[in-house]
């Protein structure tokens, strides 16, 4: 059974601790690669654990540099850490690596942008990012109160 697909459905039902422990085995299987890394990050970031999060999605960049939703998942996560000029690079290089095509990356630039650049933000406005998986689906982050 393919874990991956296995944490990928369990994450889209809202079950990340479940999803977790379905990527681990995918790395125990099939090693850490970028898809592994990504996977474990962004479920690790549904669970709120954002310092573990930013260590895999990181890790995750530097396995595969060209792929835009690790990127994403990323700049995602420096979001949530309030390292908003970083992360609206980052959703800028994700943007270009998946030449625009994707709204969830453009909407999360846009929504970074918009925060970076607003001397009168309201941190307390909620605001949605989305995480992004290769192949179809996203994840929508929202905060809880």
């Amino acid at each position: 059974m393919d874990q991956l697909l296995v944490g990928h459905r369990l994450m889209q039902a809202g079950e990340a601790e479940l999803a977790l422990e379905a990527y681990t085995r995918a790395a125990g299987r099939d090693g850490l690669t970028g898809e592994v890394l990504s996977s474990l990050g962004s479920a690790n970031l549904a669970l709120g654990r954002l310092g573990q999060a930013e260590t895999l999605l990181r890790r995750a960049v530097e396995v595969e540099p060209t792929w835009p939703e690790a990127w994403n998942n990323l700049g995602v996560v420096l979001m949530e850490r309030g390292q908003t000029s970083e992360a609206a690079e980052i959703f800028r290089r994700a943007y270009a690596l998946d030449n625009g095509e994707s709204d969830a990356i453009r909407d999360n630039l846009r929504l970074a942008l918009a925060k970076r650049d607003d001397t009168g933000y309201d941190p307390a406005q909620n605001q949605d990012y989305r995480l992004v998986r290769r192949g179809s689906g996203s994840f929508l982050i929202r905060r809880e109160g």
